[in-house]
């Protein structure tokens, strides 16, 4: 099967206000035929909206306040999609929360929300959209994973646990529907410099020092591996060769390995 052809779609973006959604939502401006970029801060929104319109006229952009971390807004972006006749064909699911401690200290709140957007508010898109693209043999979904969904991780351990859902997820239902002409993707980064990483900092915490610089990919190139992927019919991609080469390593090591070097050091 051939990958999906972005030229002319219908892309909904999640978590468009910042970081690598905004990213996605810049680079299929110039492609796209209208974008749906949904978020929590209608202002951010409107203000892409602004910057992608000037570039494109052309370009046909909805903009959709929701936190998705609250399953009656995710109901009703679904219900305002159907209302406005918005026929989406390309799924992003890139809206994510995070939270770095220890998991006995977390709150449990926001442990909630985490999974509320991360799983739940995943799954509850995809299976509203995908129908209607299957009943047209055309339309993709990108799921924004992490490398840290390949191994259980201390002190990230509910949000590395979500993102092997959403990495597990996609690879099932990306062989359900792999002959009816639906693209499924999973794009797994590593660390990416955005406020993704700030916002997952608890405030009593102790500041966890960044990620060694030759790991890190910047934004435009995860965007752009991303996409790739999804015009190739790639089942998952992990953008940078040194993280590739990394979650390699470490899924070759067998698990009482990863134990022993994860363990904490007194």
């Amino acid at each position: 099967m051939s990958g999906f052809d972005v030229a002319g779609c219908c892309a909904l973006i999640t978590g468009a206000s910042a970081g690598i959604g905004r990213e996605f939502a810049r680079q299929l401006a110039g492609r796209a035929g209208s974008l749906v970029l949904v978020a929590r801060r209608l202002e951010r929104l409107e203000e892409l909206r602004d910057e992608l319109t000037k570039k494109n006229p052309n370009l046909n952009v909805h903009c959709r306040a929701a936190d998705l971390s609250q399953s009656n807004q995710v109901d009703e972006l679904c219900a305002w999609l159907e209302r406005e006749k918005i026929t989406v064909d390309f799924l992003i699911n890139n809206a994510g929360l995070g939270d770095r401690g220890s998991f006995v200290t977390s709150d449990p709140q926001r442990v909630r929300e985490m999974l509320a957007v991360n799983i739940v508010a995943l799954t509850t898109l995809t299976r509203a959209l995908l129908p209607a693209m299957i009943q047209k043999k055309r339309g993709a979904i990108l799921n924004i994973s992490s490398t840290a969904g390949f191994l259980p991780i201390a002190k990230l351990a509910a949000y590395a646990a979500s993102k092997a859902y959403a990495t597990s997820f996609s690879e099932g239902i990306r062989t359900e529907v792999r002959r009816s002409g639906i693209t499924v993707t999973t794009l797994c980064p590593g660390p990416v410099a955005t406020e993704f990483s700030k916002v997952a900092q608890r405030s009593s915490g102790k500041q966890e020092r960044p990620s060694p610089g030759f790991m890190r990919v910047p934004v435009e190139g995860v965007v752009r591996a991303g996409l790739e992927a999804i015009e190739r019919d790639k089942a998952l991609v992990i953008p940078g060769l040194v993280m590739k080469i990394a979650i390699l390593l470490v899924r070759l090591m067998p698990m009482p390995v990863l134990r022993l070097v994860s363990r904490p050091r007194r």
